[in-house]
């Protein structure tokens, strides 16, 4: 397990043992055959050595002692100690590329189902990975998002469970002071969001060798910023938010090429959580004026210089712009990933941080970002905290296929550790996908995914199966109301069955009360809102 004292004997988590383990009373040719037949294909072997060379020596020194001849023992001894690590050593530490969109619904993406945005660049990532239709973010709004996806655990949780929650603590084990673990190069360039300036939760002292970016969440409203964090020093740009020289966007993606480029050498985790598609509704002209009188327009969004986000005289134009632009630069990345020779030793994946949402002039009905699903950003309905995801890596993972697999955000970080052949910390909420990733078929399930928010004065969910609960006003035990959907009939959430499944909703409140813990450190969220005097 990974702690702040250190690393001792990892921990597989919701893993069978090793292949190799359970045939001892097979005979030698027999387990030779066995692996030749499971490492016929090149993911299969990527899996299993990742899964088996943490593992395997200790139970084969078990394993040697009930062997009777010699002759077996000196095979076994030969497959463990010289085709396993030989597997292992050919499947190198793989690099990982995770990129976040921000308040991206699931329903903005071409793949998706989206019919008025052009998302040519993540489109063809599906076309050539894998295209998750049951993830979700860690929660339904920016901060506790990222703070689920730091540690790995769900919002019932981890540290940070609603914005301006506080920041993360030392004792907090993230992923990338896990991958930091396993000799990774790790940066996170974009929009932060756990800890501010001069607390614990900054990225540098969070494992992070680079970051470059906004640290505090409501700064990266505007895209046109005065400075922006370079670990903890400001690089000025004292004159942008007049003169509009620097687009925040532009800069992450030049910092993340960068990146890219001074580590093609060595495995490396980057961590890019983009500050588009979230509002001000701002992008440069090369991506606004294509969509002027190209799309049907409403009326411009507030007034120059009268509220918090910008005025916008075209608001739709400015989000298709936007939506645009970031999926250009979805594909420059990938681009780079290919024109270096990384592309087989490199897993991306793009995802977002919740679901669209209707401030600052964004208009997610117009556009049907949550699809199919009822609910947008700061709600736990599916179209607050159903989001896409796609992970593309030639050669190990299938192209041009599809996953209903359900995942979260927390499942990052255990994947991430597989891979990297690191340890995963104790206490987290996680499960690896990395046998979905792989096209494997004994994917370990969640008995349930949960979220949390301060939103109706305390807003639980829990999904177990096809089945999804809320418990709301849960501070305001006057107005606590509970409702359960299927969502294998009821994608939108529109029929209400407690009174139908009684014994499913006692199980499902049952769930709810024990699914979290009370915050550490930082406030309790589910408690209704004081009153002004």
């Amino acid at each position: 397990m990974l702690s702040r004292r250190g690393i001792t004997q990892p921990r597989l988590v919701g893993i069978d043992p090793p292949i190799i383990v359970s045939i001892p009373n097979q005979t030698e040719n027999q387990g030779i055959d066995l692996m030749k037949q499971n490492l016929s294909t090149r993911s299969h072997a990527y899996f299993l050595a990742r899964r088996c060379s943490n593992s395997i020596r200790s139970a084969a020194s078990r394993r040697l002692r009930s062997f009777e001849s010699l002759g077996q023992v000196l095979v076994l001894a030969f497959v463990v100690f010289c085709v396993v690590p030989l597997v292992a050593e050919s499947a190198d530490k793989p690099n990982i590329v995770y990129i976040l969109a921000d308040d991206l619904g699931v329903g903005d993406v071409g793949c998706y189902g989206q019919k008025l945005l052009k998302t040519p660049r993540i489109d063809q990532l599906a076309a050539e990975g894998l295209q998750f239709t049951h993830h979700y973010s860690g929660s339904a709004m920016c901060a506790p998002t990222r703070s689920c996806l730091m540690t790995g655990q769900h919002t019932g949780h981890t540290r940070v469970r609603k914005n301006g929650h506080g920041p993360l603590f030392p004792e907090d084990v993230t992923i990338a002071e896990v991958m930091k673990s396993a000799g990774y190069e790790t940066a996170a360039i974009g929009k932060w969001g756990v800890g501010e300036a001069g607390t614990t939760g900054v990225p540098w002292k969070q494992g992070f060798d680079l970051f470059f970016g906004y640290l505090n969440q409501s700064k990266a409203h505007h895209h046109y910023p005065p400075f922006l964090w370079r670990n903890d020093e400001q690089v000025m740009f004292p004159d942008n938010p007049t003169k509009r020289t620097n687009y925040s966007h532009d800069e992450f993606t030049r910092e993340a090429m960068q990146f890219i480029r001074d580590n093609r050498n060595r495995p490396f985790f980057l961590y890019l959580p983009y500050t588009l598609v979230h509002v001000d509704l701002d992008v440069p002209d090369d991506d606004l004026k294509p969509w002027i009188g190209k799309i049907e327009e409403t009326k411009p969004y507030g007034t120059p210089g009268g509220q918090h986000y910008i005025y916008q005289k075209t608001p739709h134009a400015a989000f298709a712009g936007m939506v645009s632009r970031l999926d250009r630069d979805v594909g420059r990345i990938v681009d780079l990933v290919d024109e270096l020779g990384l592309a087989e030793n490199t897993l991306v994946i793009f995802t977002s941080d919740n679901g669209p949402t209707s401030a600052g002039g964004a208009d997610p009905q117009f556009f049907d970002g949550n699809g199919p699903f009822r609910g947008i950003k700061f709600e736990l309905y599916e179209g607050g905290i159903r989001c896409p995801m796609i992970a593309r890596w030639p050669g190990r993972i299938a192209p041009g296929t599809q996953t209903d697999h359900a995942s979260a955000h927390w499942d990052v970080l255990p994947t991430a550790a597989e891979l990297a052949g690191a340890a995963a910390p104790d206490g987290i909420d996680g499960i690896s996908f990395l046998p979905t990733l792989f096209g494997e078929p004994n994917q370990p399930q969640h008995e349930y995914l949960y979220w949390e928010t301060s939103g109706k004065s305390g807003w639980q969910a829990l999904r177990k199966g096809n089945w999804k609960a809320h418990l709301q006003f849960v501070g305001n035990p006057n107005r606590t109301t509970f409702e359960l959907y299927n969502l294998s009939s009821d994608i939108a959430e529109s029929k209400e069955l407690s009174a139908e499944h009684p014994d499913v909703a006692k199980e499902m409140k049952e769930l709810l009360a024990s699914a979290r813990t009370v915050p550490q450190g930082n406030d309790e969220i589910l408690v209704a809102p004081k009153r002004k005097n």
